[in-house]
């Protein structure tokens, strides 16, 4: 739907690196006398405190749009399962003695020091264009899922462009680490943001008819296989 990829172009939050496909899965860890040594190193914690609030991003839009629109159900199931995607990464930042950004649970409270303000905005932008009605809602629900799941398997946007030392998108994220409890947990938020972009584009084919969906941050070629189907 080309005026919500628009209002988002707008809004700051449509990309303009290159979009990678979804990559196979490799394996690995480092290992000591046959006993499997997991660390983390600067990248890894950055990306993970980076996930923990875009996780609570995606929970507190679904909460606000579901509450405006409540025979959505669709919000309300959703919002419950990134709830659970947001406990799973505060307690593998709790694992490897990662300081929580998030200090305040309230819905469009974003405090990490680093990126709160990032959250914040998208917050509020998503919100506001979501609240313009139901349709445009579920094409937020479906951007939403698209941008997690790029920002799952590589590093985001706005991380690359802060004076880090973190240069390139294969820098953090599913592409870059090797550690394999967190490729575990970016396995699992990865799958569930593919159903979750299901279920929102099966409620907006409801209204529109079958394969009008338009990718807005992958390409067409990743969505249809997620949605593992064929459009002429």
């Amino acid at each position: 739907m080309q005026f919500i990829k628009q209002s988002l172009l707008v809004a700051g939050i449509i990309f303009t690196a290159a979009l990678c496909a979804i990559p196979a899965i490799g394996a690995g860890s480092g290992r000591s006398a046959g006993k499997v040594v997991l660390t983390v190193d600067f990248n890894e914690e950055t990306h993970m405190v980076f996930m923990r609030e875009e996780e609570k991003l995606a929970r507190d839009v679904y909460i606000t749009l579901g509450d405006k629109y409540p025979d959505a159900i669709v919000f309300k199931n959703i919002d419950d399962a990134e709830q659970q995607h947001t406990t799973t990464v505060k307690d593998k930042l709790a694992k490897y003695n990662i300081a929580d950004p998030n200090t305040d649970d309230t819905v469009g409270a974003f405090t990490g020091k680093e990126y709160g303000w990032y959250f914040t905005e998208k917050y509020e932008a998503l919100v506001g264009l979501g609240e313009l009605g139901e349709l445009n809602a579920l094409y937020v629900g479906a951007f939403i899922e698209e941008l997690d799941m790029l920002d799952i398997v590589q590093c985001p946007k706005v991380i690359v462009e802060a004076d880090n030392g973190i240069d390139s998108p294969s820098e953090c994220g599913l592409d870059y680490t090797d550690n394999s409890d967190l490729q575990s947990m970016l396995e699992s938020l990865l799958e569930g943001s593919k159903n979750h972009l299901r279920s929102y584009v099966g409620n907006i084919e409801a209204v529109k008819g079958e394969c009008t969906y338009e990718a807005q941050v992958l390409t067409q070629k990743e969505v249809d296989t997620i949605l593992g189907r064929i459009c002429e």
